[in-house]
């Protein structure tokens, strides 16, 4: 069991029979009347975020959430994936693991959690590197300043990249958000 106390950034704690992770963590202290805690959660099986509040003599039950590594194989309306392990397939939702599954490659490596046998989110590696596939023009002219352009990589991702980027380039992107890291040497 879990104190209001243990639940910091990253904790996961079963909540009405469902895993919840811990967002942002506040305590306050109360004088006589003890601590509170403000949290906000994000539910691992919808996906949706709330805010709660937790006093000092509430438990909570640790979620038995396990991790395994998994393969992207390919995404045709739903993302399919395979155990490492096992070899056992599985499809999920592209919605369920949002901005960071439109930077999927076959073949790439993730990891799965599970909770209760069954899986709850996919985790995309934070930075992948992808090929430009289509990149517009560089004008010249437009350098004055940090001018970015469009570009498509090999999964069908846009993005903004820095006006030097052309075609064929590899580039690294941040799939938490989408955006343009670095050029690959």
């Amino acid at each position: 069991m879990l104190s209001i106390t243990d639940l910091k950034k990253g904790t996961i704690f079963v909540l009405n029979e469902q895993p919840f992770k811990v967002l942002e963590y506040g305590q306050k202290q109360m004088g006589r009347g003890g601590s509170i805690v403000n949290v906000r959660i994000k539910n691992l099986i919808d996906g949706s975020v709330r805010e709660d509040t937790f006093k000092g003599s509430d438990k909570l039950e640790e979620a038995d959430v396990t991790n395994r590594r998994v393969q992207f194989l390919y995404g045709q309306g739903e993302l399919n994936f395979m155990d490492t392990e096992s070899y056992d397939q599985f499809a999920i939702e592209q919605s369920i693991i949002g901005t960071p599954a439109q930077f999927l490659k076959e073949g790439q490596e993730c990891v799965a959690q599970y909770f209760n046998n069954n899986v709850i989110n996919v985790e995309v590696p934070i930075k992948v590197d992808l090929e430009v596939t289509t990149a517009d023009p560089a004008v010249k002219g437009d350098s004055v300043s940090n001018v970015n352009k469009k570009c498509i990589v090999e999964t069908g991702a846009e993005l903004q990249v820095p006006m030097f980027i052309k075609a064929g380039d590899i580039i690294v992107v941040d799939t938490r958000d989408g955006t343009y890291v670095e050029r690959k040497k």
